[in-house]
């Protein structure tokens, strides 16, 4: 591609970013009807709980790294100037709180070494457990490990996400919809990447076949990435072209497996897999559901983006602690004082 092409093509992904940025942070882009599934379940109260509120311990690990809550800030964003402003704060947080986090897809940075630097976050958050990010979709346009491993190496990350995004791709103008024969593709990235694999939907869940096949393709875990929170055929409804586009985009406003389905599909498929739950979690009950149905970390993006516009740091720490001191108390009143045991506590769906 020459100098000309390559930058219209960077100014398209650039717009692309930006667009992603203010939709998510001016409309609303929540599912109409569908939900996460997760309100569907309760935890049975415990009035004498027999443990102390201050021993409650709400620690975990992934990947061999400690996190002092088992909190996600989501994949969101990279590639812009606004973007490395947004990815710095967050990390700033994550470092001060003990949280993980994913970056926003790197095709951008990878394509133009420029842009690398809208990633990069380890000189403010050197011990956070990070997640470098590429479409899966573009092991089929040329991407291989090189690319893959150029996108860990740049941020210094500790696993790579291989975001599953067809439904979106499908919607977009520009978007890449060549999903075929991709598993033998990511097996190989599992066999030959220097770390961990993840593979994460967007905003529309894994079915049991989807995870049972990244499962056998050396996937290292699982973001469910549901239905029920941020939905992306809305936002790109937002930024269509034609009233054409924006209609078919439209259309799949409530598409997709509940987070609370997606999980269980996950954990039946995949028991010792890790199960990353994201998609319409609204609060720490939330997350206390969400491992207590199978998952082991839980990922926000919405939230977190909006405590960057509204707060910066401070609103960033103050939402991830209020969050911990809720997903703390409910386990409390579900008499677990871990979170092995809150894995191991069941949840009711009807009285």
């Amino acid at each position: 591609m020459n100098t000309a092409a390559n930058d219209i093509q960077h100014g398209i992904h650039e717009r692309r970013k930006a667009d992603h940025i203010r939709i998510n942070l001016e409309e609303d882009v929540s599912f109409k009807r569908t939900s996460s599934g997760l309100d569907q379940y309760f935890f049975m109260h415990q009035a004498l709980p027999e443990i102390d509120l201050d021993a409650v311990d709400t620690t975990s690990s992934l990947f061999g790294k400690r996190l002092n809550s088992p909190i996600l800030i989501s994949s969101m964003t990279g590639g812009t100037a606004e973007a490395k402003d947004i990815n710095l704060t967050l990390a700033e947080a994550a470092q001060e709180v003990g949280i993980a986090m994913g970056l926003g897809s790197q095709r951008a940075a990878i394509e133009d070494a420029y842009l690398a630097e809208t990633y990069q976050v380890r000189k403010v958050a050197p011990d956070i457990l990070l997640f470098a990010n590429v479409g899966a979709v573009q092991l089929n346009y040329g991407y291989g490990v090189k690319e893959c491993q150029k996108a860990v190496d740049m941020c210094e990350a500790d696993a790579l996400i291989l975001h599953f995004n067809a439904l979106q791709e499908a919607v977009q103008p520009e978007g890449d919809g060549n999903f075929a024969n991709l598993l033998p593709q990511v097996e190989k990235i599992c066999k030959k990447l220097s770390v961990p694999v993840i593979a994460k939907e967007v905003g529309w869940g894994f079915s049991k076949e989807a995870a049972l096949g990244l499962k056998n393709a050396g996937i290292a875990a699982i973001d469910v990435a549901g239905a029920g929170g941020t939905s992306w055929s809305q936002v790109e409804m937002y930024r269509a072209p034609t009233k054409r586009h924006a209609r078919v985009a439209g259309a799949f406003i409530d598409w997709g497996i509940p987070t609370a389905v997606s999980i269980k599909y996950c954990k039946e498929v995949a028991p010792n897999l890790p199960i990353i739950a994201s998609g319409g979690i609204k609060n720490g009950i939330d997350i206390a559901k969400c491992i207590a149905l199978g998952a082991s970390t839980v990922g926000l993006a919405g939230q977190f983006l909006k405590a960057v516009d509204e707060g910066g740091i401070p609103a960033i720490v103050e939402l991830a602690e209020t969050l911990t001191d809720e997903l703390r108390i409910a386990m409390f009143c579900a008499g677990a004082d871990s979170l092995s045991a809150l894995a191991e506590t069941p949840l009711l769906t009807e009285f």
